[in-house]
């Protein structure tokens, strides 16, 4: 129907579930990346100048995503041919920040009837009703949402956070710890609040050299990379 409503997925609910054409063949997601991270995410459209950007950039970075154990999929409402002719074209045509002759390896998913796209709130009508949105989902090893990322039309996204995202997320399932703003592995993380007044005076009175509490609520712990890649 024109006007069904479609939930939009949220952290923490599963991902929803679909079958597709790619151009690495039929998938299964997210069943086939079990025991994996991936980040599904959405362009407007082929043979854009925006979309070429990211999907170059996007190539070049797979090895790193691929060594936190995270593949890519990518999705734009664009049919199977025509994401085959504009991933040539990318190879054999466009340079960008010294990237060239850049072959895209991931997926990207054909979906001409936008039914994955409506699944994951990636058609949004104020923006286009056409086109996808830039829309970035984290998905964990057990098929769960763990972060939203959206974007305009016009505005490619930014790769360094992506990565930084992911580790973030990654290093906090690992450790038991949250990150604090603008964290990147190496500086310090933040440990939780103490579930109870006890807890938190026997913190406060720490003597451990990599933990510091200013107050019961704000305690941060050293994390250095080594121990990231122990």
């Amino acid at each position: 129907m024109e006007n069904e409503i479609i939930a939009m997925p949220r952290i923490g609910d599963k991902a929803p579930q679909f079958k597709a054409v790619t151009t690495q063949g039929n998938i299964n997601f997210p069943a086939d990346y079990e025991g994996s991270w991936v980040i599904l995410f959405s362009h407007p459209a082929d043979f854009t100048p925006v979309c070429t950007s990211e999907f170059m950039t996007f190539a070049k970075l797979e090895s790193e995503f691929n060594a936190l154990n995270c593949k890519l999929v990518g999705l734009s409402v664009d049919g199977l041919f025509s994401h085959i002719a504009w991933l040539r074209t990318i190879k054999e045509k466009i340079e960008y920040k010294g990237m060239k002759n850049v072959e895209v390896k991931f997926p990207l998913i054909e979906d001409i009837t936008m039914e994955v796209a409506k699944k994951y709130g990636m058609i949004q009508p104020g923006e286009s009703s056409t086109k996808a949105v830039r829309a970035v989902f984290f998905i964990d090893p057990k098929g769960t949402i763990r972060a939203i990322i959206y974007y305009p039309l016009s505005l490619g996204r930014n790769f360094d956070e992506l990565l930084r995202a992911l580790k973030a997320m990654q290093t906090a399932d690992k450790f038991q710890i949250a990150t604090p703003a603008d964290w990147v592995p190496g500086e310090d993380v933040i440990v939780p609040p103490a579930g109870s007044c006890g807890m938190a005076k026997e913190r406060m009175e720490s003597k451990s050299e990599d933990v510091t509490c200013y107050d019961w609520f704000f305690c941060t712990q050293k994390l250095p990379i080594e121990k990231l890649n122990q």
